[in-house]
């Protein structure tokens, strides 16, 4: 059965959009937890639009079970991982205009600056995923870079727009976690996915866990946070 990780940016991003210190994320990860959630994930980005560095300090004294910092390779994030220790971090691309990740790293056209982030971090004993697109050839220089896992992204698949494109996208996924799967590496998926994508996911046992943040934010201003987290277990557990 895999795991659940719940990403709790988007608590932020309604905090920072006024300025105060509600919503806080640091009560929602607490209330994940405690809804079944096996993991909190932040993405501490470089301009800090939603998570701040107080919020990781704090989480990393109040989670439970697994706090996951996703980052860019970068040698600010690098020592602010270093110093805090995660259990896992989630070496991600990322650009100043995005509205949020809009896909995998690019392995094969920056193998070296990526193995240098990963021998930084496992210097700090912090084990590294890397967020990649289904792809093989991503795939398979993951696995000469020292990365335990890969985080698989799943977007495509969840804003396709026909059935084709959506079939077609899935079975790259799935091709792409066998793969990894068969090189040694921890497979995580995420990115897009909500209540009714998530139940594609039946029986692809080589997926570990899955992160998942905005469409249980989204559902939890209209049924309340643990209500959306359980529900999001729920079929999680399905699978």
């Amino acid at each position: 059965m895999p795991s659940l990780a719940i990403n709790v940016d988007h608590v932020a991003t309604l905090r920072q959009a006024r300025g105060i210190s509600i919503p806080d994320p640091i009560t929602a990860a607490a209330i994940a937890e405690s809804a079944g959630a096996d993991g909190v994930v932040v993405h501490l980005r470089e301009d800090r639009r939603h998570i701040q560095d107080r919020d990781v300090r704090i989480l990393r004294k109040t989670v439970k079970t697994r706090l996951i910092l996703e980052m860019a390779a970068t040698p600010e994030m690098i020592a602010i991982a270093g110093d805090i220790k995660p259990d896992l971090v989630t070496l991600v691309p990322e650009k100043r205009q995005e509205l949020t990740t809009e896909g995998g790293l690019d392995l094969v056209q920056n193998t070296e600056s990526v193995i240098e982030a990963i021998s930084s971090l496992q210097e700090f004993t912090i084990p590294v995923s890397l967020f990649v697109d289904p792809a093989p050839e991503q795939i398979n220089v993951a696995h000469k870079t020292g990365a335990l896992c890969v985080e698989i992204h799943t977007g495509v698949f969840c804003d396709a727009q026909t059935a084709k494109a959506k079939d077609d996208a899935f079975e790259r996924i799935l091709e792409s976690a066998k793969l990894a799967d068969s090189l040694g590496l921890g497979v995580n998926a995420g990115h897009g996915l909500g209540y009714h994508t998530i139940k594609s996911f039946k029986g692809v046992s080589q997926i570990d866990e899955f992160s998942i943040g905005h469409s249980i934010i989204a559902r939890a201003v209209m049924v309340g946070l643990d209500r959306a987290v359980r529900d999001m277990v729920a079929l999680v557990n399905t699978l």
